[in-house]
């Protein structure tokens, strides 16, 4: 373990054997410098790796759907279904997942969030066949929501590790490292469909198995609970997330993140479906859809920590409302394509929506610790408070703040499947769920520029 300090007695030595970090102060540069870097960085590459296995295993269905056949009985507004169960879940353990690294340390809750995986990913291998009820297949596509859980619990921990400075940049790092689960498990999904065929689903979960223990063990061996004076822990984050879900920034940026994070999760469990229901000519087999739904979701969490970076130069309010513009006009584009039936524009227009999707998600949450630490400084102006106690209650309310978009914008996902369903259960095509999408990012896009672009 990296030390912060020379251990100069029992304290540090109970420290040391329990891998917890007591003295933390990135905001300070020669400490930064001297170890804090090295310690934040090696803590990002292991939070990085365990996310993007959770995000896997939050996205086996998009993938699990394309192997579905006749003999399983079950038509595409069930499929629909099935991919938005997981995403509601994993939505919902956003929350307790991100104070749980405060309560129990950012090592220990990485390490056995990572190991939980192993409860979806082993009830498929076992379960998954044709004869399967209907039921069983809800319940384990709904247990697979665990994965996206991690999700809030790895951006709270690394935020916690960052100075203001490089926050957007080392949440979209971390962000779109996980985020690169979504296309990474469509991609195996491809190569499995394409090898052991359709009839043969648990392949592809049990290839997981494996890397879930190895990332659970390199998180144990690697990884570093931090303790923050201050920080939201127990009943105080409980308490943080009282203090947000009462100040009208939390759910500004609550329903921003809904429709960037939530676009992206959405379209990413769905796009597959998506083209065989839409252009069932021409994707006849689960094999020629898995040949393109991976390209959205690679790249939009390839452009993820770049407009991270983007964000920390240019502010995230500014990049979130032209990513909300562009995507209104990639939105528009889909619903021309879906009425001419031209499939290149089709797929044009839906990879456009998922690498903006991405630059929203790195932008949106960089202006989550920035608006808190804005809303701390403002409130301790006129009561000749410390730096340093501004700080820990922005860290605490960002921390809560971080759990609480997280959750919302995850549940914009399940709007975006059940937008889908409806749609496609009243007419064969998803014209009515396109509109819907291009009115959201309209709305966003008001919304933004009235808040913190007209009154700064």
């Amino acid at each position: 373990m990296t030390t912060l300090t020379p251990p100069r007695g029992p304290v540090e030595e109970r420290a040391v054997r329990t891998r917890t970090l007591t003295d933390w102060r990135p905001e300070d540069e020669k400490f930064w410098r001297r170890t804090g870097a090295k310690t934040a960085q090696r803590n990002l590459v292991h939070s990085v790796l365990t996310e993007h296995i959770g995000f896997s295993v939050w996205s086996l269905w998009s993938v699990l759907v394309l192997f579905l056949g006749p003999e399983y009985h079950i038509d595409p507004a069930q499929k629909f279904t099935l991919t938005a169960l997981p995403t509601a879940l994993g939505g919902a353990l956003r929350l307790p997942y991100t104070f749980a690294v405060a309560r129990f340390g950012g090592r220990n809750w990485t390490v056995f969030s990572a190991l939980l995986l192993l409860v979806p990913t082993g009830l498929a291998g076992l379960l998954l066949a044709p004869g399967v009820s209907y039921g069983a297949l809800l319940a384990l596509a709904c247990v697979s929501g665990v994965g996206g859980g991690n999700f809030g619990s790895s951006m709270a921990n690394i935020n916690a590790f960052y100075p203001q400075r490089l926050k957007g940049w080392a949440l979209g790092i971390n962000a779109g490292g996980g985020n690169l689960g979504v296309p990474v498990v469509q991609l195996v999904g491809l190569l499995v469909l394409a090898t052991a065929g359709a009839a043969h689903p648990r392949v592809l979960v049990l290839v997981y198995i494996p890397l879930i223990v190895l990332g659970a063990l390199a998180a144990a061996l690697r990884m570093d609970n931090l303790r923050i004076d201050g920080a939201a822990t127990g009943r105080d984050g409980w308490r943080a997330l009282g203090e947000v879900a009462r100040r009208r920034h939390s759910w500004v940026l609550a329903a921003l993140y809904t429709g960037t994070f939530g676009s992206f999760i959405g379209f990413g469990f769905a796009f597959g479906q998506v083209l065989q229901v839409q252009f069932a000519g021409q994707f006849d087999t689960p094999v020629k859809a898995a040949y393109l739904t991976f390209l959205g979701p690679l790249l939009g969490s390839l452009t993820r920590p770049v407009r991270g970076r983007m964000a920390d130069r240019w502010g995230g309010a500014r990049v979130t409302l032209g990513t909300f513009l562009a995507m209104a006009v990639g939105a528009v584009l889909v619903l021309v394509a879906s009425g001419t039936g031209s499939l290149p524009l089709f797929v044009a227009g839906f990879v456009s929506l998922f690498l903006l999707s991405g630059v929203g998600n790195g932008s949106t949450y960089k202006m989550i610790p920035a608006v808190c630490l804005a809303e701390a400084g403002a409130e301790a102006a006129g009561r000749r408070l410390p730096p340093d106690a501004v700080e820990r209650t922005a860290h605490r309310r960002a921390t809560a703040l971080i759990g609480l978009a997280g959750a919302v914008g995850a549940f914009g996902g399940v709007f975006v499947n059940f937008a889908f369903r409806e749609a496609f259960l009243t007419s064969r095509s998803g014209d009515t769920a396109y509109l819907s999408f291009l009115a959201a990012y309209a709305v966003c896009a008001v919304l933004i520029w009235a808040v913190y672009i007209r009154r700064r």
